[in-house]
């Protein structure tokens, strides 16, 4: 006999007043949930912005150095400075802080370019374990200040390395003598002189003007040659006794000749204009167009090689020494008012243009000498250093409170 199925309960249906009841309690717990979470929002906002503002207002934290964007901030920095002074007494960092902050500065760009520059460009680069032998042997710290100084002693002298493999054993050479004279009428005087059979360095001391470059400068290969102008002539000219006389515009002389018109006199006092020029034959031919009725002013605006040239010439009051040239003041506190002087010759003052005299005496393919090879190396670790340098970007925000402040520390510390 079948079984009787059990009639299903009819569902409850909600009343209207519990609906609105429920619906109300979901409000609730609704906005109190939103309310929570917002308050929980606001806690961690609160504490997160302290947190920042904190370590956004901590000056050791501050950038100071950014070399290509990796930064280096103030506690680098003032590490750095303390490693680098270690046995200076506390005087002399005071006395010299902004000069030794500056100087530490600079060694930190140094030596992150350096350490970009060796793995980007060259492949080259310093191992942790190198790094940590180094600093072992040395008794030094393991920290990064030491570590960054130690990798850049290593990676300079692996760069280096790295120069002088490409160099043969022999190179192209010459055997050049020069000097600088101040001007077309002096080289012609001395290549006279030399033809007659007087010895081209024996002129070097009463011709030339520029100390840092003249008489024979030995065997030298093309690239350490003092100019692309003494190169020339070097690789390009029968080696010989013959001089050969070649005008530079740029050549650097130490000399020049001062034209001084004095226009007012009072105490101690001068009021004047004057123009430099790079020659006594310049001298002479500016002088005599002043003579004929030439403008002083627009002449010196044309001609003078001194910072006053934008003024004319003008120098306005001024008193024995100011301009830092004895044979100036000689003249200029002597003469009559307004009268134009001789030419004043003054080896104190440099100046632009000049002629190279270039006697190649011998050439050909020559064995490196140890000193020529280390200047190869030199020339061409430096000039790669320079090329990557400019190509970089380089950041300081080490104003002079920021200095201050660094060197401070470091007195703090001591």
């Amino acid at each position: 006999m079948a079984k009787k199925q059990k009639k299903a309960k009819p569902e409850r249906i909600p009343t209207k007043r519990q609906l609105s009841k429920w619906q109300r309690e979901k409000k609730i717990r609704r906005i109190v949930i939103i309310a929570a979470v917002v308050f929980l929002a606001g806690i961690l906002s609160y504490v997160g912005y302290g947190y920042y503002n904190g370590y956004k207002n901590d000056p050791m934290r501050e950038l100071v150095i950014q070399v290509n964007g990796v930064p280096f901030s103030m506690e680098y920095f003032v590490k750095t400075l303390d490693t680098s002074t270690q046995g200076m007494n506390s005087t002399v960092i005071y006395q010299y802080g902004n000069y030794l902050a500056n100087m530490v500065a600079d060694s930190i760009i140094d030596a992150e370019l350096l350490r970009q520059g060796a793995k980007e460009d060259l492949d080259i680069e310093v191992t942790a374990e190198e790094i940590s032998t180094e600093l072992e042997e040395r008794d030094l710290p393991n920290d990064r200040v030491y570590q960054d100084m130690i990798r850049a002693v290593l990676l300079e002298t692996k760069v280096r390395e790295h120069f002088g493999a490409s160099l043969n054993d022999t190179m192209e050479q010459a055997r050049v003598q020069v000097m600088v004279v101040e001007s077309e009428k002096v080289a012609d005087e001395i290549m006279t002189r030399v033809e007659s059979g007087t010895n081209f360095t024996a002129l070097v001391d009463e011709f030339s003007c520029n100390s840092s470059v003249e008489g024979d400068l030995g065997w030298l290969p093309e690239e350490l040659m003092p100019n692309a102008l003494i190169a020339n002539a070097a690789f390009n000219l029968t080696p010989g006794e013959t001089i050969h006389r070649i005008y530079d515009g740029t050549a650097s002389k130490e000399v020049g000749y001062w034209l001084i018109e004095v226009t007012d006199k009072r105490d101690d006092e001068i009021k004047a204009r004057a123009m430099l020029l790079g020659s006594e034959a310049e001298a002479e031919r500016v002088e005599a167009e002043l003579t004929a009725g030439g403008n002083f002013s627009s002449l010196a605006a044309e001609y003078s090689q001194h910072e006053s040239k934008a003024e004319g010439g003008e120098l306005d009051w001024f008193k024995q020494g100011d301009m830092g040239s004895n044979a100036f003041d000689q003249v200029a506190f002597n003469i009559t008012l307004n009268e134009v002087s001789e030419p004043v010759k003054d080896t104190s003052v440099k100046t632009t243009g000049g002629y190279w005299l270039v006697m190649v005496t011998d050439s050909g393919e020559r064995e490196l000498e140890e000193g020529i090879r280390e200047d190869l190396i030199d020339k061409r670790y430096n000039d790669w250093r320079q090329e990557w340098t400019e190509k970089s970007t380089i950041e300081t925000h080490l104003e002079a409170d920021k200095i201050s402040w660094a060197v401070n520390k470091v007195l703090e510390a001591r």
